[in-house]
């Protein structure tokens, strides 16, 4: 309606390039001052939004205020076609930065020809970067890549020498610039783009990645690296990165299987884990220490199957599987898992009548958590606990251990709870797990009143899980007196048909009658005629 664009897959373009903000992509499209979008300073103006064209004498007479009304104008398809779009581009080359501006009726060529002349380099011999929609042509059109007003782009030179200058200026130049790493996960196939400064060194980026792909620094495989970044404490400025940005790779490393007598030899061999710093824990597989190896336990003692099958096809299945080795693990005394979907789980919770309805909790799970044993022996399996969720919610579990069950549910929270809670549970660290949802029903759409860590205690559990329930309550007492409200007035309206089906029924009985009646006095006569016809 602002825009007059008629392609909706175009419409979705532009508001995707822009992070779904409105009126960032309406200025996108057309600049602002065509009017788009203008803010009056006005204090009779500011109570709200107005709507419609306004006029510069209205806005130099109001009283000036520090509050502003912002109006929306739609400017005619012939201003809009009469008036060029103009982008702004910010390009970067070495410690140098050009500002470009043209019409989107312009080629990538053109802002090359006009780089040339500014940078003294020839447009044969740029590689102009930066484009979100991948590498273009000198002849693609900018409007065809629907571009913001403003845009970053950099310039890279690889057949050109860098110029001379002694090493150690060199070397502190990058220190003091900013690297943009765009890393893809190969698993998810799934890219992050993260900035670091000259000075960060390579482990602080493994560590980074890690907190992201929750993929422990010991099992990262990474390509893309140079070759001169040989060692993890080096820095990124003199790793040999192509700036401004680099691309890289990480996937999961497959840990070799250890036989039964290694296993035992490992055992006999490391008798304690004691460090403070959590790098050289994490590393400790160097030394022959596996992630559940502690205190001369051997990792074989402490691993038993899995919690849930990986690339379970049947979510029932996979959920009898979690609720038999939770029991095998901390004994019958649990929560009752619900067995089935989590569109089922929903189905059970939220979508009966308004007294019989429950909160929904999910328990999600995480066997290289620290927390996860304690969490589970004492305090998910505490008679009161067990008692209080037994009574008050539908529980269902799922284990985020695997990395495919664990993209796997983010994928059905983005569905069910949309991309804010997914992205929290996204960015939940493993030693922050287990994570206890709590969900409750609102109508057409399913809220998560709490994201509770593993950790907690029982008291404070308890007293989460009550909070809750308050909440719920509130709700369920609306509900129930709008089902009881809708409910009477369903069963006045039965009253009324079913009466008015009886009268139906009545008058048609006695229009029935009358008919029968007509009919005997008819064939009476029709008799009596016949009588007399035969006498004559």
């Amino acid at each position: 309606a602002c825009t007059g664009i008629e392609n909706i897959d175009e419409a979705i373009t532009l508001l995707e390039q822009n992070n779904w903000d409105l009126v960032a992509a309406i200025n996108g499209v057309i600049p602002q001052e065509n009017g788009i979008l203008q803010s009056e300073y006005g204090g009779e103006t500011s109570h709200g939004p107005a709507y419609g064209p306004t006029s510069h004498s209205t806005a130099a007479s109001s009283t000036p205020s520090s509050s502003s009304a912002f109006r929306y104008v739609v400017p005619s398809r012939q201003i809009v076609e009469r008036q060029p779009r103009m982008l702004d581009f910010r390009v970067e080359y070495r410690d140098r930065n050009v500002d470009v501006v043209l019409e989107d009726s312009s080629t990538v060529g053109d802002i090359k020809h006009i780089l040339e002349n500014e940078l003294q380099i020839p447009a044969s011999k740029m590689l102009l970067k930066g484009w979100k929609t991948g590498d273009v042509d000198d002849s693609t059109v900018l409007k065809t890549l629907h571009l913001p007003k403003n845009n970053s782009l950099y310039v890279l030179t690889p057949d050109l020498p860098p110029p001379s200058s002694s090493h150690s200026g060199a070397l502190q130049e990058s220190l003091n610039q900013n690297f943009m790493l765009i890393v893809t996960h190969r698993e998810v196939q799934r890219e992050y783009n993260l900035n670091f400064s000259g000075i960060s060194t390579i482990q602080e980026v493994k560590r980074n990645v890690y907190d992201l792909t929750s993929i422990p620094v010991r099992h990262q495989l990474w390509e893309g690296w140079p070759p001169s970044a040989t060692d993890d404490s080096m820095t990124l400025a003199a790793a040999g990165l192509t700036f401004p940005c680099h691309r890289l790779t990480v996937g999961r490393r497959s840990s070799p299987v250890q036989t039964r007598e290694q296993s035992e030899e490992q055992c006999t061999d490391v008798h304690m884990v004691s460090d403070s710093d959590g790098d050289d824990f994490e590393d400790a597989t160097e030394f022959g220490v596996d992630d559940g190896e502690m205190f001369g336990v051997a990792s074989s003692a402490l691993r038993k199957s899995p919690m849930m099958p990986e690339n379970a096809e049947n979510e029932g299945d996979a959920l009898l599987q979690f609720t038999a080795e939770f029991s095998s693990r901390y004994g019958d005394c649990h929560p009752v898992y619900f067995i089935g979907s989590l569109e089922a789980a929903f189905q059970e919770a939220f979508y009966g009548k308004a007294r019989d309805r429950k909160l929904l909790a999910i328990y999600l799970h995480h066997d290289e958590s620290v927390l996860t044993n304690v969490f589970c022996s004492q305090m998910l399996c505490a008679e009161s606990i067990v008692s209080y969720l037994s009574q008050n919610f539908i529980t269902w579990a799922w284990d985020m251990t695997k990395e495919a069950n664990r993209a796997r549910f983010l994928t059905m929270c983005t569905r069910h709870f949309g991309s804010v809670v997914a992205q929290t549970i996204r960015t939940q660290k493993t030693d922050q797990f287990p994570l206890f949802l709590i969900i409750m029903g609102k109508r057409s759409s399913n809220e998560v009143l709490n994201v509770i860590q593993g950790n907690t205690t029982v008291d404070e559990l308890m007293m989460r899980l009550m909070a809750a329930m308050e909440i719920f309550s509130a709700q369920q007492q609306e509900d129930i007196k709008d089902e009881d409200e809708r409910e009477a007035r369903e069963n006045v309206k039965r009253e009324q048909d079913e009466a008015y089906r009886i009268s139906l029924e009545a008058d048609r009985a006695k229009r029935e009658a009358q008919e029968r009646e007509m009919a005997e006095q008819f064939r009476l006569e029709q008799i009596r005629k016949e009588q007399e016809e035969e006498r004559e």
